[in-house]
């Protein structure tokens, strides 16, 4: 209608008339649904359809599936035809101003702002931003909450820019000085502390969960978390060689009994398990107690021995420059052990892995299965021995060890409790000096690759949203353009 497209998803008419609905895979109507809705009335009544009703339908995420999937209960339909004659009176404006965009010689000069991203990533970012560096600036800036956006209209587009008197959160404090300076932050009395009440045998440990749209066994909700993988490097006693257990489903069924007869086996009775961001490995042992009654007190017992070892980080008792402010364990365990990261693994991060076995599990994954599973493993493996290497580069600060210290990088230990845990006063450097070249380097920027995918050939360019153009990846997984980016949340692919 006037030029303008709008595609539908379903039109019926029937008693009442013409009604159209819209399918999302949402669990709820977003702002932005309506929006879509207008402009979809507005074309469908232009072209003589006048409309009785207009509907969003979405996933009911209270269904819980017993038997077959009953698609009227899995799905709700919601209204939104007041809301739809709301946002019409802009529609023709709007339209008229798009247009009169795309008459204009050349793109309009508009500043970034918010709305590049907002409600989606626009696929023009790689331009616009592209006087924006890929590490470093204010949109590095961690929990920022519109401080970012305020920094940058007043002229500060770098970390090591901001003024001092700019008011900052403890953490973005310590962020910047790391940008500025090059100063690591230990409190070591905190951490010396927190090391001290670990109990062993210790269990370090990780789930991988996939979340399936459409509930595919008894019992389960839409996008539902479902554990169908987990790791754990048991140490017996502080520095003992980790042994290592795991279990992967075949992706033939319902993984949760299976695992969690394994997983009770695993983590044995006694000791901590060490989980990084806890909340998340909590959850799932809580929703694995709700579904298998049976194996309840087992996994509630576990739940009480829970303990995160990312709480060092999110406390900033530990933080170097080279983690740019984030506290993943994918920034942290290269930040602490260079020679060792995730670059050399098929699968490098949980959204990959569970891509893939939601394929296996729904038959459509073309792949070697075989391969598939090793490289599932490795990776989640890898993410508890990096949960080991972390509590290591710890103790060896304990004892002194100073490998933290990288030449040209100040390191400002200091104690929670106002001095070193002897009393004295902690100096800036303290116990002996080494030579420098006894000590390992952090690199000066260490590119964090999303290319998640295994070995990886190059293809044409492809523009990503940070700062550069990367290549595309691929390899005998599947093909993606996910990009090699160290600002992921920049990234539009």
């Amino acid at each position: 209608h006037d030029g303008v497209l709008a595609a539908l998803d379903i039109l019926v008419r029937d008693g009442d008339g013409w009604k159209a609905y819209e399918v999302k895979s949402s669990t709820g109507v977003k702002e932005y649904h309506v929006n879509d809705a207008a402009l979809q009335a507005h074309v469908i009544e232009g072209c003589g359809l006048p409309l009785a009703d207009i509907s969003i339908v979405h996933l009911n995420s209270s269904y819980v599936r017993q038997g077959s999937v009953e698609v009227q209960q899995l799905f709700s339909i919601t209204s939104v035809k007041d809301a739809v004659l709301v946002e019409r009176v802009d529609v023709p404006a709007r339209i008229a101003a798009l247009k009169q965009v795309l008459s204009l010689p050349e793109a309009p000069v508009i500043d970034i702002g918010p709305q590049c991203s907002s409600p989606f990533a626009c696929d023009f970012m790689h331009h616009c931003w592209s006087h924006v560096p890929a590490v470093g600036s204010v949109f590095d800036l961690a929990r920022a909450m519109g401080r970012d956006w305020e920094l940058y209209r007043a002229g500060i587009l770098l970390l090591k820019d901001i003024p001092e008197r700019t008011p900052l959160t403890p953490a973005q404090r310590r962020q910047v000085e790391g940008a500025k300076h090059g100063t690591n932050t230990i409190d070591r009395a905190a951490l010396g502390r927190w090391l001290k009440d670990l109990r062993h045998p210790l269990y370090h440990f990780d789930f991988e969960t996939f979340m399936p749209a459409v509930p595919l066994f008894d019992g389960t909700r839409p996008y539902q978390q479902l554990p169908f993988q987990y790791s754990v490097h048991v140490q017996r006693t502080p520095g003992a060689v980790p042994e290592h257990h795991e279990f992967l489903a075949d992706g033939s069924g319902d993984p949760r009994e299976a695992l969690t007869i394994a997983l009770i086996q695993h983590l044995g009775e006694a000791g901590d398990v060490l989980a990084y961001n806890a909340p998340f490995e909590k959850r799932c042992l809580e929703e694995l107690a709700r579904d298998l009654p049976h194996h309840a007190p087992a996994l509630e017992r576990i739940l009480a021995r829970v303990k995160d070892l990312h709480t060092p980080f999110k406390a900033g008792w530990y933080v170097v420059p080279a983690m740019n402010g984030r506290t993943s364990i994918k920034v942290v365990l290269p930040a602490l052990v260079p020679e060792l990261g995730y670059a050399d693994l098929a699968v490098q991060e949980g959204g990959t892995a569970s891509l893939l076995f939601t394929q296996l599990v729904a038959g459509n994954y073309t792949g070697d299965v075989g391969q598939l599973r090793k490289d599932l493993l490795a990776y989640c493996g890898r993410d508890t021995y990096a949960m080991v290497k972390v509590l290591e580069e710890w103790s060896g600060l304990r004892r002194g060890d100073r490998r933290v210290k990288a030449p040209g990088v100040r390191t400002r230990f200091h104690s929670s409790a106002g001095g070193s845990p002897s009393g004295k006063k902690s100096p800036t450097h303290p116990g002996p000096r080494r030579k420098p070249e006894a000590l390992p380097t952090f690199p000066e920027r260490r590119t964090r690759s999303f290319a998640a995918f295994g070995p990886t050939k190059t293809t044409p360019l492809y523009a990503c949203a940070c700062t550069r153009t990367v290549p595309l990846l691929a390899n005998a997984h599947f093909t993606t353009k996910r990009c090699a980016c160290a600002v992921p949340s920049r990234c539009t692919r």
